[in-house]
């Protein structure tokens, strides 16, 4: 598996925010995470958009990371918020998932940021294992779009040690 960092608004990160927007509308019965994104949030060394592709070049995991500081949605100054983590169905079970969110974490860290945050929801019990067990936990007070939904789940990571 090869991971290569691809602006927003490629082709193939296209393709898989299109898989994981039929995903989200399943799950939760609506029209998928309608968080407003814009590529240019995902620009060094503001963030960062990665694709994974299997051996035969085609796209397997996409996730990625954008700037946030302390406003009016609940961030904190020195976060990095996951956005768009996704496996396709047929590379689930394979370690791509912690792969992805591993460099993610490296190079949020290595941007300065100081917290990596994710918003998640009660529909996805499969992310909250990963993310727990990657050592994120609940956040008492909730963040981003969705921060006044009961089925969101607001996690995150210290990415440096105090």
């Amino acid at each position: 598996m090869l991971i290569h960092p691809r602006p927003f608004d490629h082709p193939d990160a296209v393709k898989l925010n299109d898989q994981v927007q039929l995903e989200y509308a399943e799950r939760y019965g609506d029209e998928g995470d309608v968080t407003p994104l814009d590529p240019s949030m995902f620009v060094p060394p503001h963030g960062l958009y990665l694709l994974a592709y299997d051996e035969q070049e085609r796209p397997v995991a996409t996730g990625g990371w954008r700037t946030q500081n302390l406003n009016a949605e609940g961030y904190e100054d020195g976060d990095a918020e996951i956005k768009r983590m996704f496996v396709i169905p047929e590379g689930r079970g394979r370690g791509l998932a912690r792969r992805m969110l591993a460099a993610l974490e490296e190079d949020a860290r290595a941007a300065g940021r100081t917290r990596m945050v994710l918003e998640t929801g009660d529909q996805q019990p499969e992310a909250v294992a990963l993310y727990t067990s990657c050592g994120y936990t609940v956040c008492d007070v909730k963040f981003g779009h969705y921060r006044t939904y009961d089925s969101s789940i607001c996690m995150a990571k210290a990415l440096r040690q105090p």
